[in-house]
Protein backbone atom coordinates (compact mmCIF):
# COMPACT_ATOMS: atom_id res chain seq x y z
CA UNK A 1 0.00 0.00 0.00
CA UNK A 2 1.35 3.41 -0.96
CA UNK A 3 1.90 5.89 1.85
CA UNK A 4 3.19 9.46 1.72
CA UNK A 5 5.44 11.68 3.79
CA UNK A 6 6.55 15.27 3.42
CA UNK A 7 10.20 16.15 2.96
CA UNK A 8 11.80 19.26 4.45
CA UNK A 9 11.11 21.41 1.37
CA UNK A 10 7.46 20.35 1.23
CA UNK A 11 7.87 17.70 -1.46
CA UNK A 12 5.54 14.72 -1.16
CA UNK A 13 7.46 11.43 -1.19
CA UNK A 14 5.64 8.17 -1.91
CA UNK A 15 6.78 5.04 -0.11
CA UNK A 16 5.73 1.54 0.83
CA UNK A 17 6.57 -0.72 3.74
CA UNK A 18 6.29 -4.47 3.96
CA UNK A 19 7.35 -7.20 6.34
CA UNK A 20 8.27 -7.03 10.02
CA UNK A 21 11.44 -6.64 12.02
CA UNK A 22 14.17 -3.96 12.09
CA UNK A 23 13.72 -1.15 9.58
CA UNK A 24 15.60 -1.38 6.27
CA UNK A 25 15.44 1.33 3.60
CA UNK A 26 16.23 0.49 -0.05
CA UNK A 27 17.45 3.21 -2.44
CA UNK A 28 16.99 2.86 -6.20
CA UNK A 29 19.45 3.82 -8.91
CA UNK A 30 18.98 5.98 -11.98
CA UNK A 31 15.46 6.03 -13.48
CA UNK A 32 14.21 3.28 -11.14
CA UNK A 33 11.28 3.60 -8.76
CA UNK A 34 8.64 1.40 -7.17
CA UNK A 35 7.18 -0.79 -9.89
CA UNK A 36 10.10 -0.22 -12.22
CA UNK A 37 13.33 -1.43 -10.69
CA UNK A 38 15.06 -4.20 -8.75
CA UNK A 39 14.19 -3.17 -5.21
CA UNK A 40 10.57 -4.37 -5.20
CA UNK A 41 11.64 -7.99 -5.59
CA UNK A 42 14.48 -7.50 -3.13
CA UNK A 43 12.02 -6.11 -0.58
CA UNK A 44 9.89 -9.25 -0.99
CA UNK A 45 12.97 -11.41 -0.40
CA UNK A 46 13.83 -9.56 2.81
CA UNK A 47 10.36 -8.94 4.26
CA UNK A 48 10.48 -12.08 6.41
CA UNK A 49 13.36 -10.57 8.40
CA UNK A 50 12.95 -6.79 8.14
CA UNK A 51 10.37 -4.05 7.81
CA UNK A 52 11.47 -2.98 4.34
CA UNK A 53 10.88 0.52 3.02
CA UNK A 54 10.93 1.26 -0.70
CA UNK A 55 10.23 4.73 -2.02
CA UNK A 56 10.01 6.79 -5.19
CA UNK A 57 12.93 9.17 -5.31
CA UNK A 58 11.81 12.71 -6.08
CA UNK A 59 10.69 13.25 -9.65
CA UNK A 60 9.73 9.60 -10.12
CA UNK A 61 6.61 7.52 -9.72
CA UNK A 62 4.20 9.14 -7.28
CA UNK A 63 6.71 11.49 -5.62
CA UNK A 64 6.86 15.23 -6.24
CA UNK A 65 9.80 17.20 -7.58
CA UNK A 66 9.99 20.66 -6.05
CA UNK A 67 12.43 22.97 -7.82
CA UNK A 68 15.23 23.83 -7.66
CA UNK A 69 16.90 20.45 -7.35
CA UNK A 70 19.94 19.88 -5.16
CA UNK A 71 21.35 16.61 -3.93
CA UNK A 72 20.79 17.87 -0.38
CA UNK A 73 17.06 17.65 -1.05
CA UNK A 74 17.48 13.90 -1.63
CA UNK A 75 19.37 13.65 1.66
CA UNK A 76 16.36 15.34 3.30
CA UNK A 77 13.99 12.88 1.61
CA UNK A 78 15.98 10.03 3.14
CA UNK A 79 16.05 11.77 6.50
CA UNK A 80 12.25 12.02 6.46
CA UNK A 81 12.03 8.32 5.64
CA UNK A 82 14.48 7.49 8.45
CA UNK A 83 12.19 9.34 10.88
CA UNK A 84 9.15 7.52 9.48
CA UNK A 85 10.96 4.24 10.07
CA UNK A 86 11.55 5.09 13.72
CA UNK A 87 15.17 6.21 13.44
CA UNK A 88 18.44 4.27 13.14
CA UNK A 89 17.46 1.95 10.25
CA UNK A 90 19.63 -0.16 8.00
CA UNK A 91 20.28 1.38 4.58
CA UNK A 92 20.97 -0.24 1.21
CA UNK A 93 21.61 1.42 -2.16
CA UNK A 94 22.15 -0.05 -5.61
CA UNK A 95 24.08 1.57 -8.48
CA UNK A 96 23.77 5.37 -8.36
CA UNK A 97 21.33 4.89 -5.48
CA UNK A 98 24.32 3.50 -3.62
CA UNK A 99 26.23 6.69 -4.36
CA UNK A 100 23.31 8.70 -2.96
CA UNK A 101 23.06 6.51 0.15
CA UNK A 102 26.81 6.68 0.79
CA UNK A 103 27.01 10.45 0.40
CA UNK A 104 23.94 10.93 2.59
CA UNK A 105 25.53 8.90 5.39
CA UNK A 106 28.76 10.87 4.98
CA UNK A 107 26.67 14.04 5.34
CA UNK A 108 25.27 12.80 8.66
CA UNK A 109 22.23 10.64 7.85
CA UNK A 110 21.74 8.49 10.99
CA UNK A 111 21.69 4.81 10.06
CA UNK A 112 22.77 1.65 11.85
CA UNK A 113 24.54 -0.10 8.98
CA UNK A 114 25.04 0.51 5.27
CA UNK A 115 25.28 -1.81 2.25
CA UNK A 116 26.10 -0.86 -1.34
CA UNK A 117 25.82 -2.82 -4.57
CA UNK A 118 27.94 -1.83 -7.57
CA UNK A 119 28.10 1.94 -7.30
CA UNK A 120 29.08 2.94 -10.88
CA UNK A 121 32.37 4.70 -10.19
CA UNK A 122 35.12 4.28 -12.79
CA UNK A 123 38.66 4.20 -11.39
CA UNK A 124 40.60 2.61 -14.26
CA UNK A 125 40.76 2.66 -18.05
CA UNK A 126 39.30 -0.80 -18.70
CA UNK A 127 36.15 0.76 -20.14
CA UNK A 128 35.44 3.75 -22.33
CA UNK A 129 35.32 6.81 -20.12
CA UNK A 130 32.42 9.23 -20.20
CA UNK A 131 33.01 12.31 -22.42
CA UNK A 132 34.16 15.54 -20.82
CA UNK A 133 30.88 17.20 -21.83
CA UNK A 134 28.68 14.34 -20.59
CA UNK A 135 27.02 16.27 -17.76
CA UNK A 136 26.48 19.47 -19.74
CA UNK A 137 25.08 17.56 -22.70
CA UNK A 138 22.70 15.69 -20.41
CA UNK A 139 21.54 18.96 -18.86
CA UNK A 140 20.94 20.46 -22.31
CA UNK A 141 18.95 17.50 -23.61
CA UNK A 142 16.73 17.47 -20.53
CA UNK A 143 16.22 21.26 -20.69
CA UNK A 144 15.18 20.89 -24.34
CA UNK A 145 12.69 18.16 -23.48
CA UNK A 146 14.58 15.59 -25.56
CA UNK A 147 13.91 12.75 -23.16
CA UNK A 148 14.65 9.91 -25.54
CA UNK A 149 17.99 11.42 -26.48
CA UNK A 150 18.85 11.85 -22.78
CA UNK A 151 18.11 8.18 -22.07
CA UNK A 152 20.17 7.15 -25.10
CA UNK A 153 23.09 9.28 -23.90
CA UNK A 154 22.91 7.70 -20.47
CA UNK A 155 22.73 4.16 -21.80
CA UNK A 156 25.50 4.60 -24.39
CA UNK A 157 27.99 6.94 -22.74
CA UNK A 158 27.07 6.54 -19.07
CA UNK A 159 26.38 2.80 -18.88
CA UNK A 160 28.55 1.93 -21.86
CA UNK A 161 26.08 -0.21 -23.81
CA UNK A 162 26.79 -0.81 -27.51
CA UNK A 163 24.87 1.36 -29.94
CA UNK A 164 22.84 -1.51 -31.39
CA UNK A 165 21.65 -2.49 -27.90
CA UNK A 166 20.51 1.08 -27.19
CA UNK A 167 18.73 1.16 -30.57
CA UNK A 168 16.89 -2.05 -29.72
CA UNK A 169 15.81 -0.59 -26.38
CA UNK A 170 13.75 2.01 -28.27
CA UNK A 171 11.49 -0.84 -29.40
CA UNK A 172 10.91 -2.30 -25.96
CA UNK A 173 7.82 -1.52 -23.82
CA UNK A 174 10.03 -0.27 -20.97
CA UNK A 175 11.36 2.58 -23.14
CA UNK A 176 8.33 4.77 -22.40
CA UNK A 177 8.87 4.30 -18.66
CA UNK A 178 12.50 5.34 -19.00
CA UNK A 179 11.59 8.45 -20.95
CA UNK A 180 8.99 9.38 -18.32
CA UNK A 181 11.73 9.84 -15.70
CA UNK A 182 14.52 11.03 -18.01
CA UNK A 183 14.34 14.50 -16.44
CA UNK A 184 15.89 12.98 -13.29
CA UNK A 185 19.03 11.75 -15.06
CA UNK A 186 20.97 14.95 -14.26
CA UNK A 187 20.31 14.22 -10.57
CA UNK A 188 22.21 10.92 -10.74
CA UNK A 189 24.91 12.05 -13.16
CA UNK A 190 25.60 15.03 -10.91
CA UNK A 191 26.88 12.88 -8.06
CA UNK A 192 28.36 10.00 -10.07
CA UNK A 193 29.96 11.52 -13.19
CA UNK A 194 32.77 13.33 -11.32
CA UNK A 195 33.94 9.92 -10.10
CA UNK A 196 33.70 8.22 -13.50
CA UNK A 197 36.87 9.73 -14.98
CA UNK A 198 39.22 6.78 -14.53
CA UNK A 199 40.96 8.34 -11.52
CA UNK A 200 41.44 6.91 -8.00
CA UNK A 201 38.62 7.56 -5.55
CA UNK A 202 39.20 10.41 -3.09
CA UNK A 203 40.49 8.94 0.16
CA UNK A 204 38.89 11.55 2.42
CA UNK A 205 35.43 11.95 0.87
CA UNK A 206 33.82 9.27 3.04
CA UNK A 207 36.17 9.45 6.03
CA UNK A 208 33.20 10.32 8.24
CA UNK A 209 31.34 7.10 7.44
CA UNK A 210 31.82 5.13 10.64
CA UNK A 211 28.87 2.72 10.47
CA UNK A 212 29.59 -0.88 9.42
CA UNK A 213 29.50 -0.91 5.62
CA UNK A 214 29.40 -3.74 3.10
CA UNK A 215 30.40 -3.14 -0.53
CA UNK A 216 29.18 -5.89 -2.87
CA UNK A 217 29.94 -6.70 -6.51
CA UNK A 218 29.00 -9.55 -8.81
CA UNK A 219 31.78 -11.78 -10.08
CA UNK A 220 30.36 -11.63 -13.63
CA UNK A 221 30.20 -7.84 -13.71
CA UNK A 222 32.74 -5.96 -15.87
CA UNK A 223 36.28 -5.59 -14.58
CA UNK A 224 35.95 -1.81 -14.17
CA UNK A 225 33.00 -2.26 -11.83
CA UNK A 226 34.68 -4.93 -9.72
CA UNK A 227 37.86 -2.86 -9.49
CA UNK A 228 35.93 0.22 -8.39
CA UNK A 229 34.11 -1.69 -5.66
CA UNK A 230 37.32 -3.08 -4.24
CA UNK A 231 38.75 0.42 -4.16
CA UNK A 232 35.58 1.85 -2.63
CA UNK A 233 35.72 -0.70 0.19
CA UNK A 234 39.34 0.31 0.79
CA UNK A 235 38.57 4.02 1.23
CA UNK A 236 35.49 3.65 3.48
CA UNK A 237 36.74 3.19 7.06
CA UNK A 238 36.34 -0.42 8.14
CA UNK A 239 34.24 -1.44 5.12
CA UNK A 240 33.99 -5.06 4.02
CA UNK A 241 34.10 -6.15 0.38
CA UNK A 242 32.00 -9.08 -0.84
CA UNK A 243 32.05 -10.87 -4.20
CA UNK A 244 28.69 -12.29 -5.18
CA UNK A 245 29.33 -15.41 -7.29
CA UNK A 246 27.68 -15.54 -10.69
CA UNK A 247 26.00 -12.15 -10.42
CA UNK A 248 26.05 -9.11 -12.71
CA UNK A 249 24.72 -5.57 -12.27
CA UNK A 250 21.27 -7.08 -12.79
CA UNK A 251 21.57 -8.89 -9.49
CA UNK A 252 19.14 -11.63 -8.50
CA UNK A 253 17.32 -10.89 -5.22
CA UNK A 254 17.63 -14.53 -4.13
CA UNK A 255 21.43 -14.23 -4.33
CA UNK A 256 21.73 -10.79 -2.74
CA UNK A 257 19.19 -11.03 0.08
CA UNK A 258 21.16 -13.53 2.24
CA UNK A 259 24.31 -11.39 1.99
CA UNK A 260 22.44 -8.29 3.10
CA UNK A 261 20.64 -10.15 5.88
CA UNK A 262 23.93 -11.46 7.31
CA UNK A 263 25.54 -8.03 7.17
CA UNK A 264 22.65 -6.22 8.80
CA UNK A 265 21.80 -8.78 11.49
CA UNK A 266 25.32 -9.83 12.59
Amino acid sequence: MTEYLTSADGTRIAFERKGSGPALILVDGAMCYRGNGPNDALADALADRFTVYTYDRRGRGESGDTAPYAVEREYEDLEALVKEAGGDPYLYGISSGGALALDAVAAGLPVRKLALYEVPYVVDRSRRLIPDDYESTMDTLVAQGRRGAAVSLFMSKGVGLPGFVVAMMHLMPAWSKLKAVAHTLPYDTGFTAPLQRGEPLPRDRWAGVTVPTAVVAGTKSPRWMRTAMRELAAVIPGAEHHDLPGQTHIVKPAALAPVLARHFRN
